[in-house]
């Protein structure tokens, strides 16, 4: 029993250091076209949106730990892919309207931020007054 349970301890413990070895891109591309809003916007933006919608990522300690760091950087990249502040002025009037109907979206359903971000990241939690300002602002560009 206790030569089996070393065993697979050990097999855990070479496939754990295996994954450490495959490490996903984490990288922040340039700021080139940032978003302007109000400063109180940018503020809730940067504290609740822009980890995984920006080129401004922090990149936590556990974003290097496979397997975990796979799963963040895929967050991220579908993130920025479906909405990127950081490139929110190369975005026509049209994106940016359907953009800001989209925030307005996803604050009612409060899809946003995900639970599983907020577990580790209690701060980007959305208050009333936050959401408020944030449907105001998001509203001005529908």
């Amino acid at each position: 029993m206790k030569t089996k349970l070393k065993a697979s301890l050990l097999g855990i413990m070479v496939v754990a250091a295996l994954l450490q070895t495959v490490q996903p891109d984490r990288s922040n591309p340039e700021v080139t076209a940032p978003l302007e809003a109000p400063p109180e916007v940018m503020a809730v933006l940067k504290r609740a949106c822009y980890d995984c919608h920006s080129n401004e990522t922090r990149w936590p300690w556990y974003s290097y730990l496979s397997p975990v760091s796979i799963l963040v950087a895929n967050h991220v990249q579908e993130g920025r892919e479906h909405l990127n502040f950081s490139d929110w002025t190369t975005m026509d009037a049209a994106k940016q309207m359907h953009a800001s109907s989209e925030i307005l979206e996803v604050l009612e359903s409060g899809e946003m931020p995900l639970k599983s971000y907020l577990l580790l990241h209690g701060d980007a939690e959305l208050s009333t007054a936050d959401k408020e300002l944030l449907r105001s602002w998001a509203a001005q560009g529908e």
